[in-house]
């Protein structure tokens, strides 16, 4: 179950992330020596793996030029349990909000979650096998029923029932496998059957001051979860339902989770990625008015979980030592150096990310896996509609997105989804009575739909 993290050479990390986010190779260089060290740490002696820290980041740069993306991409490459959470929706200990050592409990139920669909994967097998034989039992009632042997004190005159007996049990397992025939063959998907579903008592939500269920459920021994226990409710559902339902409860009886939740505490602590971002918004400004609640006070809590501290968890109690934090933020009204110093100590490596040019957005457009321009084609490729985009349009389609951005709020590569969304709309939305026809993409096609937009600087601020 262990990943493999020696995989992949920084140089290799690099070429995948450079699949997806165009630019900031400062950046992704970072990302990628941080996440090595990892690998290289595991190959210390014991007696100094503990003390090597990991080097965590503060990614500077405008929205929407690939923070976020980077440490998403990462995450994905690596297999690390990975979350993002928003430095702003935590608050102080004693005001209303979240509690900061819940991102940790978040980051261990992502681990959690990852380890269980592995081993579920190693399951899948045999849940499948008792879930159909489970499921012939609900269209065949007493088909599977062994037949009762006579004991040694009543053996004479039984022999002619346990006879007949074996004949009827000999037509049943007949109907039975003709019916697995049917059933393997989707014939009978359509079928109602009844079965037992666990419904929650009460779902798990966030009730005062950041204290969850799960929170709650700690603080009384984990002795909530059983009081408010899940209730079997009967529910009629088609056989192609019904075989979800009963393959996700076999599958359930067969993981182990104290193993699953020992190694996913294990990878929480020495895999674990937390981004942090909008950062800056956490940062004591120098002139400060009013209440600082959401600011110092939540860069205090912090500065524990990041230096290293014990969190209790329902699964356990998991060491923050050692799980890389990446934040990240704009630093448009403040600066890294507004941060209390503590907490500046603790993220030694800044990389500042350049705003994007028109050349970028160019790129954007055409050159990742999951390039813009694709996608709007293969939206309308399912319509029947070829979309086709000549190269002058493109460079158009980043000179207004770049124009934009400096004449406005600049939001990074976000502004071309608003001007690829305002660009098709007319198409998209005639999109099912254009079947098997071509929409040339031009310089003009783009000039005509966006040019009244552009010219007008009032309505560019509320439609671009």
């Amino acid at each position: 179950m262990d990943i493999d993290t020696d995989k992949m050479t920084p140089k290799e990390i690099v070429a995948s992330l450079d699949k997806y986010i165009i630019g900031q190779e400062k950046a992704k260089r970072a990302v990628a020596i941080a996440l090595r060290n990892r690998y290289r740490r595991t190959k210390l002696p014991e007696e100094l793996k503990d003390e090597v820290a990991p080097k965590n980041i503060i990614m500077i740069g405008p929205t929407g030029v690939g923070k976020t993306e980077i440490a998403r991409r990462l995450s994905k490459l690596t297999g690390a349990p990975f979350i993002k959470v928003e430095a702003t929706k935590y608050t102080e200990v004693g005001y209303v909000g979240r509690d900061v050592e819940s991102m940790v409990r978040d980051l261990v139920s992502v681990a959690i979650s990852m380890v269980k669909a592995e081993f579920q994967e190693t399951v899948k097998a045999e849940a499948e096998k008792r879930a159909e034989e489970a499921l012939l039992d609900l269209l065949l009632p007493g088909s599977n029923k062994p037949v009762a042997g006579s004991s040694a004190g009543k053996i004479s005159g039984a022999i002619a029932e346990n006879a007949a007996a074996q004949t009827e049990q000999a037509a049943q397992s007949s109907t039975r496998e003709k019916f697995r025939e049917k059933l393997r063959n989707g014939e009978l998907d359509d079928k109602l059957v009844e079965v037992n579903i666990t419904k929650q008592a009460f779902p798990s939500i966030e009730i005062f001051s950041g204290t969850s269920f799960e929170e709650m459920d700690i603080n009384i021994g984990g002795n909530l979860s059983n009081l408010l226990g899940g209730r079997k409710k009967k529910k009629r559902v088609s056989v192609k339902q019904a075989r979800e339902i009963l393959l996700a409860e076999e599958r359930d009886k067969l993981i182990d989770m104290d193993r699953v939740s020992e190694i996913a505490k294990e990878r929480t602590e020495q895999m674990g990625i937390i981004f942090i971002d909008e950062l800056d918004k956490i940062a004591s400004t120098q002139n400060k008015t009013g209440v600082d609640v959401s600011r110092e006070g939540v860069q205090r809590d912090i500065l524990p979980i990041v230096e290293g501290s014990k969190v209790t968890t329902r699964y356990g109690i998991i060491d923050t030592a050692h799980i890389l934090f990446i934040a990240a933020g704009a630093f448009h009204m403040t600066k890294p150096s507004d941060l209390i110093p503590e907490l500046q100590g603790r993220f030694p490596l800044r990389v500042e990310l350049s705003a994007l040019t028109s050349d970028d957005f160019k790129k954007i457009l055409t050159q990742p896996k999951n390039a813009l321009i694709k996608q709007y084609e293969e939206l309308l490729k399912t319509e029947d509609v070829t979309l086709k985009f000549e190269q002058e349009a493109i460079d158009r389609i980043s000179e207004i997105a770049t124009e934009v951005n400096s004449s406005t709020e600049n939001i990074g590569a976000r502004r071309l989804h608003t001007i690829m969304e305002n660009l098709l709309e007319e198409v998209s939305f005639h999109a099912p009575d254009l079947k098997g026809q071509t929409i040339d993409i031009t310089r003009k096609y783009v000039d005509d739909k966006l040019g009244d937009i552009i010219e007008d600087r009032d309505v560019t601020r509320y439609i671009l």
